[in-house]
């Protein structure tokens, strides 16, 4: 094997184990040490299953030398962000006030891990209650910059190598945001593609599941996994679900046609971002179409946050009144904010949420992927923040799969992501999409 365990792609982990050539045991063991060398400089896992790990590897080993059927992801390990429910280990949901959490019940996401034959090697840290007080995780690129939030230590546990793949959540930026901070893949499939039972809900109208990985292949797959029809979750579909994964390996049919919004608050870009995107359009050449789209389409930014901001506070409601002490700075003055927002401003949001959503269904009829800023700039200095969630707002509200590649770099040498969005329950179609636009803006830099 030229790669040391720990530094391989889940598919090609998931193949050296499916074929004998490595044990999940030793995948595990190597994603351990890594971890014991970088983990006090970068403090991603909020808890770290190290004997569980090993004792669920060793039966996926077992499972495999007895010809037994296997999983997509038989023996590979996962990192679970904080706010993920599961019987084995506590869920704390990144505040003291839910210290020592232990669930009675998976994740629904979480039962389909151990189905596909995952390891679930830890939770990983987050933000309070998946908010916008950070956390303390640092960036593993650079220790005196933030890793994003509010999934942040699942992006810097899969840049740190410390494992292969790990899941996050988001309800405005939370999974391309840190992505593109920590230099990895990150992918929010379409709204209502992965059940959300067992998992800490902020908003029931915006919350979504993503993935980190280091891969695009690798994405798509931890995606397809996690997917499935659940009637608990009243957003998630009773239809046939897109294979992402399929998606990444087929040609295109014909070469895409993209399009770039010229948003009011793309001046927020850095000029480091500003002149890598240029870069990357200009190779895109007649297949990009520069739009400057209605007023209306930047004002669904204050739309989200009336949503989020109202559905934070009916959901955990018992929990600020109970704990308003234990409430950070931070989040206090956005709970007493949306305590003040009326049931009919919430009905209107919603409504021109609606509207979103049939604007960008009519939208995609002519194009095949948005490109679009992952995040302003590089990742900020740690204790500045989490970064800037509003390259992300748009497409998280409209429910559209996004996925961010990690191809720029910032003025200190930082990675920097670029964002594809794609049309709704079509993730298969971004997947194919991404691929070749990650091939194509290689070719023309080589």
């Amino acid at each position: 094997m030229k790669n040391a365990p720990h530094l391989l792609s889940a598919t090609d982990a998931a193949r050296e184990i499916r074929e004998g050539r490595l044990s999940s045991v030793d995948l595990v063991g190597a994603c351990l040490a890594q971890i014991d060398k970088t983990e006090p400089g970068l403090g991603a896992w909020a808890w770290l299953d190290r004997e569980g790990a090993l004792a669920q590897a060793a039966r996926m080993d077992d499972i495999r030398r007895s010809g037994r059927a296997i999983g997509a992801l038989h023996g590979v390990p996962v990192g679970l962000k904080d706010i993920i429910d599961t019987r084995n280990m506590p869920t704390q949901r990144g505040t003291p006030i839910f210290a020592g959490r232990q669930p009675a019940a998976d994740a629904a996401i979480v039962e389909r891990l151990v189905e596909a034959g995952a390891v679930m090697l830890g939770k990983t840290v987050t933000t309070e209650l998946a908010f916008l007080h950070p956390s303390e995780t640092r960036n593993p690129h650079n220790a005196d910059h933030s890793p994003g939030g509010s999934s942040s230590g699942s992006a810097a546990a899969v840049a740190a190598h410390q494992v292969p793949l790990a899941i996050g959540t988001q309800t405005n930026g939370s999974v391309i945001r840190p992505a593109s901070f920590c230099g990895v893949y990150g992918f929010k499939p379409s709204r209502g593609m992965i059940s959300r039972r067992g998992i800490l809900q902020t908003s029931v109208s915006l919350d979504q599941v993503g993935c980190f990985a280091r891969s695009l292949e690798d994405a798509a797959l931890l995606s397809d996994v996690i997917s499935g029809y659940d009637p608990t979750d009243p957003l998630c579909f009773a239809r046939p679900r897109p294979s992402a994964h399929d998606g990444c390996g087929q040609q295109v049919p014909v070469e895409p046609d993209f399009a770039w919004f010229n948003l009011p608050f793309n001046d927020r870009l850095t000029e480091a971002t500003q002149e890598g995107l240029s870069a990357v359009k200009e190779t895109l050449g007649t297949h990009l179409l520069r739009l400057d789209p209605a007023a209306q389409l930047a004002d669904l930014v204050a739309v989200q946050g009336t949503i989020h901001e109202f559905e934070i506070c009916q959901h955990l409601a018992a929990t600020f009144d109970a704990h308003w002490d234990q409430i950070s700075p931070t989040l206090q003055p956005i709970v007493t904010r949306g305590r003040q927002i009326s049931q009919a401003q919430y009905e209107d949001a919603m409504a021109v949420k609606t509207s979103a959503e049939a604007f960008f269904a009519e939208f995609f009829q002519e194009f095949d992927a948005i490109i679009a800023p992952a995040a302003a700039g590089e990742a900020p200095l740690f204790g500045t923040g989490t970064g800037d969630p509003i390259f992300c707002t748009l497409w998280t509200l409209a429910g559209l799969p996004s996925v961010t590649i990690p191809l720029l770099v910032g003025e200190t040498g930082l990675p920097v992501g670029v964002q594809l969005i794609g049309p709704a329950e079509r993730d298969d179609q971004l997947m194919r999409t991404a691929a070749w636009f990650q091939t194509h803006v290689a070719a023309a830099a080589a």
